[in-house]
């Protein structure tokens, strides 16, 4: 007979069960309490953190176009220096006609919310509500009053909106600049990156790495092209019901696309909202149809082709991310959730299957030597 104690039978005869659980639980403990840490150090950090993350996702969708400049005989420095002007000018360009929209027809919006208000004021004394002008003036009175009563609350929110102002120029001139070392010389901070690692973690960081671009590539790209049909789509059908601030629309129609699901729901029902005011609830309800019509193409035709093969998350697992980005950093970290579990997604399955992914035709030239290991130092 064997005298050798069975593995759990020791002083104390803990199950084996009881000694398996235990073992996992204090590593997920270690493993959470370090991401926990993580997340308060980045968002600690955020007015530096996050411009770098809206930085590598530009840098995502603009490598091709450097390498296509390059393989034209453009020196790098100028290619990726044209590239960064070129986003600020679209940028710019979108704003300005968003701007133009405003100054042009915003008068006629008011007069069409005043004549609204009217209305629904009529309606409140004719209806079925069947209140005196004596009960109206005093709501009225009721909102003047707590809106005097808020000046101090007004005045330490404006002082915000200054601050966040503040903090926002200077993200974006901090997302310019690493932008453009990105796009660069990308090749040369990830080798850096990758030597940070030991030695035998080297080769697999790296390829890791490739796996993680690649996914991100593509799928910054496709969410471009989704957005953009949603703009067009969108902004078409408020030109053709004669909406007003129809471009106004577009863009931010195909700004919040850039958060799957919802960002383009959301600015779909502003749509709705701008239709309303303007030209009443017939036309709302007709550009509500439209907004539908736009999200079932975009749910039924380019999500299944163009982000399922890419991003390879389930509907569930992509609303449950958003909602945890939204909870975590607010907007930016709904913007940000997705493309990161994609990322997170390709990196891991790409250490199950333990090979180096294909990803010719995704990466840029430049990119392609983001996953190479840094040469041997003595």
């Amino acid at each position: 007979m064997s005298n050798e104690t069975p593995r759990g039978a020791g002083r104390y005869e803990v199950p084996i069960g009881i000694e398996i659980a235990a073992a996992w639980a204090w590593r997920i403990v270690v493993i959470g309490a370090a991401l926990y840490v993580l997340a308060l150090g980045l968002g600690h950090f955020s007015e530096v953190t996050i411009p770098i993350a809206v930085a590598i996702l530009l840098a995502a969708l603009t490598i091709g176009g450097v390498d296509w400049l390059v393989r034209h005989r453009v020196p790098r420095l100028v290619a990726s220096l044209a590239v960064v002007l070129g986003l600020v000018l679209a940028l710019v360009g979108m704003l300005g006609l968003v701007g133009q929209q405003l100054s042009t027809q915003f008068d006629d919006l008011r007069d069409s919310v005043v004549e609204g208000i009217a209305q629904l004021q009529d309606w409140a004394r004719t209806g079925p509500l069947g209140l005196s002008d004596r009960q109206l003036a005093d709501w009225v009175d009721r909102v003047q009053s707590a809106i005097s009563s808020s000046d101090s609350s007004v005045v330490n929110q404006a002082t915000e909106v200054g601050t966040q102002i503040g903090h926002f120029v200077t993200g974006f001139f901090i997302a310019l600049f690493a932008l453009f070392f990105f796009l660069y010389e990308g090749g040369r901070i990830w080798s850096w990156v990758v030597a940070l690692w030991p030695r035998a973690a080297q080769p697999r960081v790296a390829s890791s790495g490739r796996a993680a671009w690649g996914s991100l590539t593509a799928f910054v790209r496709a969410t471009v092209l989704v957005a953009l049909v949603d703009a067009i789509g969108i902004a078409g059908v408020a030109l053709i019901l004669q909406v007003p601030l129809a471009a106004a629309i577009g863009v931010l129609v195909f700004l919040g696309a850039f958060v799957p699901i919802v960002g383009a729901l959301v600015s779909g029902m502003v749509a709705v909202l701008v239709a309303l005011v303007a030209q009443g609830p017939v036309t709302a309800l007709l550009m509500l149809a439209g907004v539908i019509a736009v999200q079932q193409l975009e749910s039924h035709v380019l999500q299944p082709f163009l982000m399922g093969a890419i991003v390879a998350l389930h509907p569930l697992a992509i609303l449950l991310a958003i909602a945890t980005g939204l909870v975590v950093a607010g907007v930016v970290g709904a913007l940000l959730s997705v493309p990161f579990a994609a990322c997170l997604n390709s990196v891991v399955r790409h250490l199950a299957n333990g090979e180096p992914p294909d990803t010719d035709g995704v990466l840029g030239e430049e990119s392609r030597d983001l996953g190479d290991p840094p040469p041997a130092t003595a």
